[in-house]
Formats: structure tokens, sequence, C-alpha cells
């Protein structure tokens, strides 16, 4: 019983996740011809997501409203006509259950010793190890220079997008903090697709929701993102503005740990400013983990 529960949950999930991309969609985003006719809602009608995916408006109906499964063949024409990236395609196949969409979640992630010497040898750029979750799993000391001391902070505190919408300083760190906290939002709700029973992840969820109301609200806009790479700009009480290039890479062991590492271009204000900034923390400042 509980089975099909859960079964329906996650066709509403799906119906819902494709409303709304519809609704972000105008018709002249996916080459059709407004006939001027008034739109009741933002967006696509279904009528005409369901004539770019050359299936019948009651079949896509059916869909949105959770009512059946869906093909991989199916999904893969809606990704085309909703003109999904590859992160919102991962998604859709995740909430289908399709092969290889779900992830089988594993024990307490380990950092292996390589990669703190690697987050100790990256010197004055600011680096972290995330895990699931964006969980914070280790950082150097030109991280915790740039934004805080994370070895104050509990396990469960240790989380970058619970820092991003919660911690006030790193609220004003960001000087794009909206761009940067519904990209984190967005990565957050990626891993919901594979682990919608997820306990870790709901009580994350739970709480961002009650506490924050720009993640309420980004939240129910279910945007997801797979993005490794961008230009962050943050403003720091000490070292003043800073333009850093941000890039991750999965790890080599596990796919679900990622490797952030912030760089400033060469000789530029900000990588003077960083220089600056990690000469003033502790030379000793170990680099962290949790115990």
């Amino acid at each position: 019983m509980t089975e099909m529960t859960d079964d329906k949950s996650t066709r509403a999930e799906l119906g819902a996740f494709l409303k709304a991309r519809r609704a972000e969609l105008t018709p002249a985003a996916v080459d059709l011809a407004d006939d001027g006719t008034p739109r009741r809602v933002p967006g696509l009608r279904r009528e005409e997501v369901a004539s770019l995916a050359s299936i019948s408006v009651d079949y896509y109906s059916r869909i949105e409203q959770g009512r059946l499964q869906v093909s991989a063949t199916v999904l893969g024409t809606l990704a085309r006509a909703l003109r999904l990236d590859a992160g919102q395609q991962a998604y859709l196949y995740g909430l289908a259950g399709k092969p290889a969409a779900r992830r089988i979640r594993r024990g307490p992630q380990r950092v292996r010793p390589s990669m703190y010497r690697l987050l100790d040898q990256l010197g004055r750029s600011p680096a972290m190890v995330l895990g699931r979750y964006n969980d914070i799993l280790a950082w150097n000391a030109a991280a915790t220079a740039l934004y805080l001391d994370f070895a104050q902070l509990s396990p469960a505190e240790r989380n970058y997008t619970r820092l991003l919408f919660l911690d006030p300083g790193m609220r004003s760190l960001h000087v794009e903090w909206e761009a940067a906290a519904r990209l984190s939002a967005a990565a957050l709700r990626l891993e919901t697709a594979g682990n919608p029973d997820d306990a870790r992840l709901a009580t994350l969820v739970g709480e961002l929701s009650l506490r924050s109301p720009e993640f309420r609200q980004w939240w129910a806009g279910r945007i997801v993102s797979s993005a490794s790479y961008g230009t962050k700009h943050f403003r720091h009480p000490l070292a003043g503005p800073l333009t850093l290039e941000c890039d991750t890479w999965a790890g080599p062991d596990d796919p679900d740990k990622r490797l952030m590492v912030l760089t400033a271009e060469p000789d530029s204000p900000s990588d003077e400013a960083l220089r600056i900034l990690t000469s003033w923390s502790a030379e000793d400042t170990p680099t962290g983990s949790p115990p």
C-alpha cells in the first residue's frame, strides 16, 4: 500500500515539474506562432506542449495530473519540447524511476587522505569538498578565511545551502546572493529525483522551507540545475570586493562528492586581496573535516 502511495506521489511531482517548466516558456521560445488569444496562465498551453511532443492532449493532461506512468520515449520527446537542459532531464528521468536515474545511497561519506593534501596544496585558493545534500565534508584554510570557520559549526549546520539561506554573514558575503542561493537550491532539488524518501534530505528541505521564505518560494518552482562552474562576486568585510571563478569536479571515488575550488585571475585585484586575506588567517589553521 505504501509503495502505491509513493508511486502516486512521484507521478504527481513529475506532473507538477512539467507544469512548472511549460509555465516558463513562451510560444516564441519554442518556435510557435501566438494566435493572440488571451492566456489564463503564463506559459505554454497543454495543447501546445502536446503538439510539440507529438502526443494527444488527453495523454499529456493525464501525465500532468499524475495519472499514468511515462515511458522513456515520451520523456525524451517532452524534454525536447520543453527545452530541458541536462540537469532538468536528469531530474525528470529520476522522477520517472528510469534505469540509471535512481542512485543507491551508501553509508557515511569519507574524504580520502590525498584529498586533504590537495586542499592544503591549493594554497590561497579557497576550496572545499561537498557531499550529498551539499554538506561540507572538508575545506582548507583559505575557505575558512573567505567564508567562516566551519569547524565551529555542528555537522548538521555544516551545509552549503543551509548557510546560504540562514546565515546572515554568508548572505551578505555574496554580492549576487539571490543567484547563488537559487543555484544551490536547484542543485539540492536535483538530488530529490533519485532519492524521494531520503530522511536527511527531507529534514533539511523542511527546515529551510520553514525558516526561509525565499527557499520556500523557489523550491515550489521546482528549478533544477547541475551547473559546475561560474563566476562568484563577494563583498568581504576585511578584503573588500572579490571576483572569483568557481569550478567543481566530481570525486573519482564517489560521484556524490564534489571538489569546489575558487580562483582569482593572476595579478588581479582579487588575487592580491586573496593573498592578503589568507595571510591574515592563522598559518597553522588545519584543513578541516567533521570529527
